[in-house]
């Protein structure tokens, strides 16, 4: 081996684990501004807020919902070409079980909001009919809009969008060109070295990071306010700042640790306990509610969701190309900036964990069977609180009073057979669910600014404390902080929705060319 290799060697060994400072002071800078101006002026911060997600919601809003569409569509057709079938990540076994592997993928979108929505978005539909539907609102005939509607937001569209055709190309550049694991990479098809090694790649992974800290720290927040709520609620605990604080540390905790660990130890494990409490909870909700109406209105209202599938995805309202965001705004689009803000971290976290298998069956998990099963479980918690309001009228609806979504959920659960029991559970299958998206977020940022497969565990340690640092500092400042949180997020879609836009046809043409190999 000549010197020159023995060199280049050695350089590559000290560069695995190097942190990109920039990377790391572009991302972290912005967010420590973001919480410095909610503490010292929320009023200026909420009307610039408020100002960018009108001008994203009005002008990006066709625009996300053709893309999401778009994506679905596509990752579907290379389900059914012979491509399809190739195997990915340069290994020829899966590195975990099915169940492992699917439970690290259930766990991310879930987490974000699976146990928050699953109560409220139902009902709130239910309340207030959605206008496609216009039906008339708190009766029989709301419900299977409510349930469809739901499956809408947290359905086919929002869960491809999280990796469906963007995980294909990160598993193609990084594991067989050798290309970054990083959202950079996903413009490469685009600006080719550019991307990798310029300005563009590093204003990519910031905005990504950016997306995907302010879609974290949001459930972080809410699971504060939340678990401090409950347990005032059952125990007679003070819900008071303090108690937010506290629970929130605990969850940093829980969750650093966690992403210490790594994908095979802290992160599985967490997932698996996840996983087997909500199905536990799940058939209990399921047994001991109202079964038969559960089963129907699933049924019902995914029929209603399949045939009205592409005006709802669609809906202009009355928004028109550019126009108002109104109630399209405060939801669809509200949703899909979330989900997108996530999509090219959460790519390189499935990219990550599905080594070893092929293009067809990450998209049929992530594309196929987590949206259904996200479904049904909407279905069994704000199913079972549509039942109740619909038998009692007032019983959820007056708790949910200003689209208060623990006090839902609480409502739902306190209800049921041993209810202060059921509740306790669903407070720690919360606390899990934003554990399992904090360690994996923590994890994914970390990779995306530290060169090598294995990021840095100061890093991953840092940015684990400062998302729940900052969800403190915007629950400091009242709700408001936490709810200009969530509209920045879709603010921050905007430029992430652009670099997932070559995933359209880049991913098509890396199976059309497996096929071709095969």
């Amino acid at each position: 081996m000549s010197e020159a290799s023995v060199e280049n060697q050695a350089k590559e060994s000290q560069d695995q684990g190097a942190v990109n400072k920039p990377l790391f002071l572009i991302s972290g800078g912005f967010i420590a501004l973001f919480c410095l101006a909610a503490l010292i002026n929320l009023d200026a911060l909420s009307a610039a807020v408020d100002w960018g997600f009108n001008v994203s919601a009005t002008y990006f809003g066709l625009y996300w919902q053709v893309l999401l569409l778009a994506t679905f569509l596509i990752g579907l057709v290379l389900c059914v070409l012979p491509g399809g079938r190739a195997i990915m990540g340069g290994l020829t076994a899966p590195e975990f079980t099915t169940f492992q592997w699917g439970s690290m993928i259930m766990c991310t979108l879930l987490a974000g909001g699976g146990v928050f929505w699953a109560a409220g978005e139902p009902i709130a539909h239910f309340l207030s009919s959605p206008p496609l539907y216009g039906a008339e609102s708190g009766t029989a005939a709301a419900v299977d809009a409510a349930i469809a509607q739901s499956f809408m937001h947290w359905g086919f569209l929002a869960w491809a969008i999280l990796g469906s055709l963007s995980t294909v190309m990160l598993m193609h550049y990084h594991y067989e060109k050798g290309l970054p694991l990083a959202p950079r990479t996903l413009l490469y098809p685009v600006f080719g070295d550019k991307a990798i090694h310029g300005p563009i790649g590093l204003i990519a992974d910031a905005a990504s990071i950016i997306a995907v800290v302010a879609g974290t720290v949001g459930p972080i927040g809410f699971l504060g306010l939340q678990v401090s709520y409950g347990l005032s609620d059952l125990f007679g605990i003070p819900d008071v700042f303090i108690t937010q604080a506290i629970v929130i540390a605990g969850l940093v905790a829980i969750y650093t640790v966690s992403a210490m660990t790594g994908l095979s130890r802290g992160i599985q494990i967490l997932s698996k306990v996840n996983v087997i409490l909500a199905a536990v909870l799940l058939v209990f909700v399921l047994i001991a509610g109202p079964t038969g109406f559960i089963f129907g209105s699933f049924f019902s209202g995914f029929g209603t969701y399949i045939g009205n599938f592409f005006q709802m995805a669609l809906f202009r309202g009355d928004a028109g190309v550019f126009g108002a965001p109104g109630w399209l705004g405060w939801w669809t689009v509200f949703f899909w900036g979330w989900f997108m803000g996530y999509g090219p971290l959460m790519a390189m976290f499935i990219a990550r964990v599905s080594r070893g298998r092929s293009i067809r069956s990450i998209i049929i998990m992530l594309s196929i069977i987590a949206p259904i099963v996200t479904n049904f479980w909407f279905t069994i918690i704000g199913g079972t609180g549509i039942f109740m309001e619909l038998s009692e009228p007032g019983t959820i609806s007056t708790a949910f009073e200003g689209f208060n979504l623990p006090a839902a959920l609480l409502a739902i659960t306190s209800n049921l057979p041993m209810g202060f029991l059921v509740s306790v559970m669903f407070l720690i299958l919360t606390t899990i669910f934003v554990a399992t998206t904090g360690d994996s977020m923590s994890y994914v940022i970390s990779a995306t600014m530290t060169k090598g497969d294995t990021p840095s565990v100061p890093v991953r340690v840092f940015w684990g404390v400062a998302m729940g640092v900052m969800a403190i500092i915007l629950i400091s400042v009242g709700s408001g902080g936490v709810s200009k949180l969530q509209s920045f997020i879709v603010v921050t879609a905007v430029p992430v929705s652009l670099i997932l836009l070559p995933s359209l046809w880049d991913a098509l043409r890396i199976t059309l060319a497996k096929g071709k190999e095969s």
